[in-house]
């Protein structure tokens, strides 16, 4: 398949982020550069300068909501690519409104309560609806042990090991090794069709 026949079977799928942070904002950008044609993101917090270690943000945004910025950068990246941004927490009741229509869900939250909440309510109100999340991507080296686990609907990208602490910071080289590896695996999903 050249790139032109994968734009085109990409054009009118529908990916939804929950979290445009290091995975979120960097997995969307990736998925808008080959040509996704609908993204519905998500995501209540402002951009702080600490996050730009590892977040597809500028700093001349610092203060400014991430969804609404990711947005704006996703335009300048792709203007083919559609975004519907929400500014909101997310909950087992909103999720499942705003990404009921989506092909695939990406989560990437930084808080495991999340990643728990985005997993039960997807598989209990949407059970085939593929979700992609992110686990294990914390410090920096170790590359060959982030890979890619399927169970049923759930792929888990990361090494499912290294959580983010105070000495194992998140970093931008493993954030986008994993958000790469997402956006990848995403893909493959939309792809197979």
């Amino acid at each position: 398949m050249n790139f032109n026949q994968i734009k085109n079977k990409l054009k009118n799928k529908t990916v939804g982020i929950a979290g445009c942070g290091g995975l979120g904002s960097n997995c969307a950008v990736a998925l808008a550069r080959v040509g996704v044609g609908n993204l519905i993101i998500s995501d209540f917090d402002i951009i702080e300068e600490s996050n730009l270690n590892r977040q597809y943000f500028f700093h001349h945004q610092i203060g400014s909501y991430k969804a609404i910025s990711l947005q704006e950068n996703i335009a300048l990246i792709n203007p083919n690519t559609y975004v519907e941004s929400h500014n909101i927490k997310l909950d087992s009741e909103n999720i499942i409104t705003i990404f009921k229509d989506c092909d695939v869900i990406v989560e990437a939250f930084d808080r495991a309560e999340m990643k728990q909440l985005i997993i039960e309510t997807t598989h209990e109100n949407l059970p085939n609806k593929p979700i992609v999340i992110g686990l294990g991507m914390a410090g920096w080296g170790n590359s060959n042990i982030i890979n890619v686990r399927q169970s049923d609907n759930l792929f888990i990208c990361g090494d499912e090991v290294n959580e983010v602490s105070e000495d194992l910071p998140p970093l931008a080289p493993r954030v986008g090794i994993v958000a790469n590896m997402q956006a990848n695996v995403v893909l493959e999903i939309l792809l197979k069709d």
